[in-house]
């Protein structure tokens, strides 16, 4: 199937009603089905001060999403053989085993069951910006929470992944840089940025914030996690020196086409274009969900988080942040503000979505790409 342009117009009408009823202010999607890009869509203004429009070319925060990113750096390396998800972090980072963190495992990490969601004492947008500070203080952490039970890294989780693809890398590149030389470019993926080039300052949306994240107590787990002086907020991630760091987890700053091909490897079964990234076998495991899915957990304000054993999110039709992504082995992440990308790998489906309004769902309708998502599937047959 190649792009249709009567499905584009669809998906492109309903971007525009979500601009117009749902106060959404800039816009791209973009979906593979199979191997081929389908749909191409965007709307609206990437800056409202100067009117500036969105084009196929902008690039967005996309927050959380990024940890897909992360995940599949790890995949990367197991499938090569350098990674065992069973052994311990600490067996490919020796500074890791302090403080009771010895047997923790690469798997605990993927599943977010480290008992180690906190962020480093003293963390601040400009320690983040040092990649081995940070590893450093997460190498010092000790666990807050029994390994048990789930706790989400909200931050923490890319400097604990994204070091151990650093240590197994014979060449020690920094993450970023691996990032672009094994997964992006082999595959021509872009505009997927764990650390955006100078260039491409001129290109991201800007963005705006409406309530989508709020401060709590400093003593609370959420806040543990994701301290309120780095939270997840134009202040912070619009600094330029942000934006070029690696914040592995985080910091991610893609275009909707990109990062819909990037899902397309997952949707078509590890592969694309002929070239095979990850194997079938390891894509379906990273589908199967993880033990303990529907535990409650204290950092996301203990409800339960639908993860895969992949370090995915998985789809819940309960879920308003990934209620959009429906199918029953679907992987997805979702980003602060209400971004979204996800991989069907039953019907091969792989959708972006992308926007600078940073909002809150409070429902699965509530979500901007809840009816687009529908369209593009009814459009599209799936």
């Amino acid at each position: 199937m190649t792009m249709d342009s009567a499905v584009n117009q669809a998906v492109r009408q309903a971007l525009h009603r979500a601009i117009a009823e749902k106060g959404e202010i800039g816009i791209q999607v973009a979906a593979y089905l199979g191997e081929e890009l389908v749909i191409d869509c965007w709307a609206g203004v990437a800056d409202r001060e100067s009117g500036r429009p969105v084009d196929a070319d902008t690039l967005f925060n996309v927050f959380s999403v990024s940890k897909a990113v992360v995940s599949t750096a790890v995949h990367v390396q197991a499938e090569k053989g350098l990674v065992e998800y069973d052994r311990p972090i600490a067996d490919y980072w020796p500074e890791f085993a302090q403080n009771g963190k010895e047997t923790i495992t690469v798997r605990d990490a993927l599943n977010h069951h480290t008992g180690t969601p906190q962020m480093p004492p003293g963390t601040t947008p400009e320690s983040m910006c040092d990649w081995d500070f940070m590893a450093r203080g997460i190498a010092g952490l000790t666990p807050i929470l029994p390994r048990d039970k789930p706790a989400y890294q909200a931050m923490s989780f890319g400097w604990v992944l994204g070091e151990v693809v650093r240590r197994t890398d014979s060449q020690r590149r920094d993450f970023g840089r691996f990032v672009q030389e094994e997964i992006c470019e082999p595959y021509g993926i872009t505009d997927l940025w764990i650390g955006m080039p100078d260039e491409a300052e001129r290109r991201v949306a800007t963005l705006v914030d409406e309530g989508s994240s709020a401060s709590f107590p400093d003593d609370s787990y959420f806040a543990m996690a994701l301290p309120n002086n780095v939270r997840l907020i134009p202040d912070v991630f619009e600094r330029p020196a942000v934006r070029r760091a690696a914040v592995a987890a985080v910091g991610g700053i893609f275009n909707a086409r990109s990062e819909a091909r990037f899902w397309a490897i997952w949707a078509n079964g590890g592969a694309l274009d002929g070239k095979r990234l990850l194997s079938k076998e390891r894509v379906d495991a990273a589908c199967l969900p993880r033990a303990n899915s529907e535990a409650p957990d204290p950092v996301y304000f203990n409800a339960p988080m639908p993860l895969s054993q992949g370090g995915f999110w998985m789809y819940s039709p309960t879920t308003p942040l990934t209620c959009p992504a429906k199918g029953e082995r679907t992987i997805c992440v979702p980003g602060a503000g209400g971004s979204l990308g996800w991989a069907d790998p039953d019907t091969g489906l792989a959708v972006a979505f992308c926007h600078n309004r940073m909002m809150r769902p409070r429902s699965c309708e509530d979500h901007p790409l809840y009816e687009i998502a529908d369209v593009i599937r009814s459009s599209l047959g799936v």
